[in-house]
């Protein structure tokens, strides 16, 4: 007897044996009543005995169909689990993620989603890249890249992270032996440390961000980090603009002071840039995600 051909008659017969009707079994198939009825009488012709006996009450199973299910409802299961397991070996997402990621971000941020995304992706290996410079997604072969700024004119998708403010701030130290500036003007007297993303003239603005001025302002030291910068700023160099969440937490605890209260630098739009025409890999959706959240809540935190 060949078994092997004996497999979908027996999953049929589990199918009308567990519901106790063809009815019910040839709507879950999705075969006819007649078609039901044929498979069975193979199977009870191959191995010689009746299985199911048909009443007015419905179908009764015979003591070889009972001993039949209980074998016939575990190779269904066993089928379903095969398949199952399949399909999540192809739905789950393999093999390197390249992302490019903006300096200062990598504690708070970065890694936390990606220690994430493998958990929940297991099967990735991701590979990220530090840099402030705009990465060419096809060039540098990324996957996806985090960019604050102007976005380049490309083919590019772009998602909105959030935006992050800019304040001018300075160590206790530095105010204490140079004062603080009352104006704009006054600034322009101080030791100021620039930094390599802001233009030779300084967009300011108001805290609702009204009333431009472009003012221009002779530099001590030039920094292109935002590490650096604030380094050098807690180590009583000068003044520095920079990004509000970055310095929240030495403003609370006494380490900075901030300047001008009245005026802030622009605001720097974040984006999620990724290549993909149309639907975007799990992965790389699930990756944006996360990068957002924790950019929000570390931007919301540094607020309270």
């Amino acid at each position: 007897m060949n078994n092997i051909k004996l497999a979908p008659l027996l999953l049929t017969f589990a199918e009308v044996a567990s519901k106790r009707s063809y009815t019910a079994a040839a709507k879950k198939l999705g075969i006819s009543k007649s078609a039901i009825s044929q498979q069975i009488k193979r199977l009870e012709e191959a191995i010689g005995q009746q299985l199911l006996i048909r009443s007015t009450r419905g179908v009764l199973l015979t003591a070889a169909g009972e001993t039949l299910l209980a074998r016939s409802e575990l190779l269904d299961e066993q089928l379903n689990m095969a398949f199952t397991e399949l399909n999540q070996i192809k739905d789950q997402p393999s093999g390197l993620f390249k992302v490019s990621v903006p300096p200062f971000s990598e504690k708070e941020i970065v890694m936390p989603a990606i220690r994430q995304l493998c958990i929940e992706f297991p099967l990735i290996t991701p590979e990220i890249v530090v840099t402030a410079k705009w990465q060419d997604l096809i060039e540098h072969q990324l996957d996806a890249a985090i960019f604050g700024g102007d976005i380049k004119d490309c083919d590019y998708r772009a998602l909105s992270v959030s935006t992050v403010s800019e304040i001018f701030c300075a160590s206790p130290r530095y105010t204490a032996q140079y004062g603080f500036p009352k104006n704009l003007e006054e600034l322009a007297q101080h030791k100021f440390i620039a930094t390599a993303w802001h233009r030779p003239k300084i967009e300011v603005f108001d805290n609702h961000l009204d009333n431009k001025q472009m003012i221009s302002l002779d530099h001590c030291v030039k920094i292109n980090s935002l590490a650096t910068g604030l380094e050098a700023t807690l180590l009583d160099m000068g003044i520095a603009l920079l990004p509000e969440f970055l310095v929240q937490k030495h403003l609370q605890d006494g380490g900075l002071q901030r300047v001008l209260p009245e005026c802030r630098g622009k605001d720097w739009h974040f984006y999620f840039l990724h290549q993909y025409k149309g639907e975007k890999p799990l992965h790389v959706s699930r990756f944006y995600q996360l990068y957002r959240h924790y950019f929000l809540k570390t931007c919301a935190t540094d607020k309270v």
